[in-house]
């Protein structure tokens, strides 16, 4: 196999076979070594722990990760792209569009919208940037049997694209439990290398766990894999660049006697990780109101939009 210019054996102390190890296990550039942990990489690439730690000391060094000035971080932030929902109000609400290089999280009552956003998400995905779009392409792992191309081909031809152009730029799976989401999270780095993917969408994250994981002894386990689920995910969005969006679903809150009585699943390992988080309600007639709850630099808020035929509008 013939590579280019190899970066990773630029690396102080890596070999050949190092190198070749660390490939196999897809830690194919200094990023990825980067971002991974000493034990992550020791096992994924089958070497030690002291050399693992070594080696992604060395490359957290050669690509400077250490301490810099605001300023250089927002020059950096500058690579940030913003994805449209398709309304303007909602854009609005999360400060000009979905981000890339984060996790935003929906979560609401079934009927809400939150697959509808995920459909929308996968068309806009692919339109110039000058129409808020990221000129690439989608991965839809679907948890639900949520995903459907007709609803897919319905938006495009609302916005006047090619339907089979757009199905072609969305790669789809079904995850049957929670090992197998995870394992097409992973899986979806292959793809990520060879096509311009620039969204990741989830629906819904939560619902494997929710359903294999059940009772308080069995709590402690999930919200550990959860945990390196997410982690993962957050780790695909600053590597490459691109957003990650997930639903999530919600539980009723009985003693709650004021307000809204439904809390989202997941507790406060979906709430930390997650970068946006929003809730959906359902509205009159095709109304739905989006509440932001949690944002790293914008206040609280509503927005209401649409669900149509076309797909989601003001």
């Amino acid at each position: 196999m013939i590579f280019m210019k190899d970066e990773i054996l630029e690396l102080p102390g890596i070999g050949d076979k190092t190198a070749e190890k660390l490939r196999n296990a897809g830690y194919d550039n200094l990023m990825s070594i980067a971002a991974s942990s000493p034990t992550a990489l020791a096992v994924d690439a089958d070497i030690g722990l002291e050399t693992a730690a070594k080696i992604i000391s060395a490359a957290r060094e050669k690509l400077k990760m250490g301490f810099e000035t605001a300023t250089k971080v927002l020059e950096k932030r500058k690579n940030v792209g913003k994805l449209t929902t398709g309304s303007k109000n909602l854009d609005a609400l999360i400060g000009g569009g979905i981000e890339t290089q984060a996790i935003t999280e929906v979560h609401g009552a079934f009927g809400s919208g939150k697959s509808q956003l995920a459909h929308q998400l996968a068309v806009n995905v692919q339109l110039p940037k000058e129409k808020g779009g990221l000129e690439g392409k989608a991965i839809f792992i679907d948890t639900e049997q949520t995903f459907r191309p007709e609803r897919i081909q319905q938006m495009a031809e609302s916005l006047g694209l090619d339907p089979k152009k757009v199905l072609d730029n969305i790669f789809a799976a079904r995850a049957y439990n929670s090992d197998h989401q995870i394992l097409l999270a992973e899986k979806a780095e292959e793809i990520i290398k060879k096509e311009n993917i620039k969204l990741i969408i989830i629906d819904s994250l939560t619902s494997s766990f929710r359903s294999e994981y059940t009772g308080r002894g069995t709590l402690a386990d999930r919200q550990q894999k959860l945990n390196r689920h997410l982690h993962h995910l957050q780790r695909l969005a600053d590597i490459y660049n691109l957003a990650v969006y997930v639903t999530n679903q919600v539980m009723s809150r009985p003693d709650i006697l004021f307000g809204d009585p439904t809390a989202p699943i997941g507790g406060h390992i979906v709430g930390h990780q997650a970068t946006f988080r929003l809730y959906f309600r359902k509205g009159k007639d095709d109304k739905r109101i989006a509440k932001l709850i949690d944002s790293p630099s914008l206040p609280e808020g509503e927005a209401v939009f649409r669900v149509v035929k076309e797909g989601i509008r003001d």
